[in-house]
């Protein structure tokens, strides 16, 4: 299997277990480290002592990609004229970041489990763009996933990083 089909493959069993996390408003659990295994994870995000959590390279590189993604296809959304598919692909490109994120997390335990709940965000808006939510519109799967680049942006250093203005 190639890091591609792993990586997307890795990103929907990621997705179908924070699905169902999101759903009970339990703390998701994008993946356990030795670390901080024992830890509970936050209900809220919050600020670590009012200061941004500490970010590494390979999460701000894929939250920029997913930044840059959503951009693209803003205009079509708010016109309401992206279609099935495009949010399909929308869709691929956040699970297939969230995956790079998940395999690469580097954070410090703490700010670790504030990112579990942007990345809960972000799945939860995917599986909306991708059409698997029954009665849910694709749209708002978009709109969460905007929100979830909010929270990211009020709550991790990243300076490069702008929410996006919509």
């Amino acid at each position: 299997m190639n890091r591609k089909t792993s990586g997307a493959l890795s990103a929907i069993f990621l997705a179908a277990g924070l699905s169902l996390a999101a759903a009970s408003h339990a703390a998701p659990a994008a993946h356990q480290h030795d670390a901080h295994a024992a830890h509970p994870a936050p209900e809220t995000l919050q600020l670590n002592e009012g200061k941004k959590w500490e970010t590494d390279e390979a999460l701000r590189k894929s939250m920029s990609s997913i930044h840059k993604a959503v951009e693209a296809s803003l205009h079509d959304i708010h016109e309401n004229r992206l279609k099935p598919a495009g949010y399909g692909a929308l869709a691929s490109k956040v699970e297939g970041e969230v995956a790079n994120i998940v395999a690469n997390c580097k954070l410090e335990p703490k700010a670790d489990a504030q990112l579990h709940l942007v990345v809960a965000d972000l799945l939860a808006g995917a599986e909306q763009m991708a059409g698997k939510v029954k009665k849910a519109k694709r749209e708002d799967g978009a709109v969460k996933v905007i929100g979830a680049l909010e929270k990211y942006a009020t709550y991790f250093n990243d300076p490069q990083f702008k929410p996006i203005s919509h």
